[in-house]
């Protein structure tokens, strides 16, 4: 419920957020399928070449934000925990240290983009990672997502406005642990 998110946390998820710009980038993406599917079949090569940007703006769009909504939630915060929890002390010594360096990367994006953390699905190693515009994580790095905090200004600036380490500062107290350790669980497997 985005009001319960918007009341427990601090951050203002707001409706608009999700039911206009990820509504519009499923919009847009199908739009650019059909328009590949027809450029295929007429064996245009150069107009399937020329949808690319709009497939992987859209697309990522769509795949950063359904990821960042279950990411979220109401009851969220806290501290991970079992192998979570352990595989970040492991790799970054603890979690406030690890929090602190996802922040500032996080925070250190030129423009808008995605802070990300993400695991290696060879070494199983944890990795802070991020991408700008709505490049996806796993298309652009090869990480498994875990975890992604959006920073395009329509994620905060109605509450936020300009000021960004606020908002990253705030998002920590809804992050939904349980869902970052289920997609954890689920590269390793």
């Amino acid at each position: 419920n985005w009001n319960d998110l918007i009341l427990s946390s601090g951050i203002n998820a707001e409706y608009g957020h999700h039911s206009k710009h990820h509504a519009t980038y499923v919009t847009n993406l199908n739009a650019t399928a059909e328009k590949i599917s027809a450029a295929v079949a007429e064996g245009n090569s150069s107009a399937v070449i020329g949808l690319h940007g709009a497939l992987k703006f859209n697309g990522g769009g769509h795949i950063n934000h359904s990821i960042f909504w279950e990411n979220l939630s109401p009851n969220g915060g806290g501290l991970p925990t079992g192998p979570l929890l352990a595989a970040i002390e492991a790799e970054f010594g603890s979690f406030d240290q690890f929090k602190a360096k996802m922040s500032a990367a996080t925070i250190a994006v030129q423009g808008s983009g995605w802070g990300w953390l993400g695991v290696n699905p060879e070494s199983k190693r944890l990795q802070i990672a991020t991408c700008a515009n709505q490049d996806p994580l796993h298309a652009t790095t090869g990480l498994a997502p875990l975890l992604g905090i959006d920073v395009w200004e329509h994620a905060y600036y109605l509450q936020y406005k300009n000021v960004r380490p606020e908002y990253v500062n705030s998002i920590w107290n809804v992050v939904n642990w349980e869902d970052v350790a289920a997609r954890y669980a689920k590269a390793l497997s």
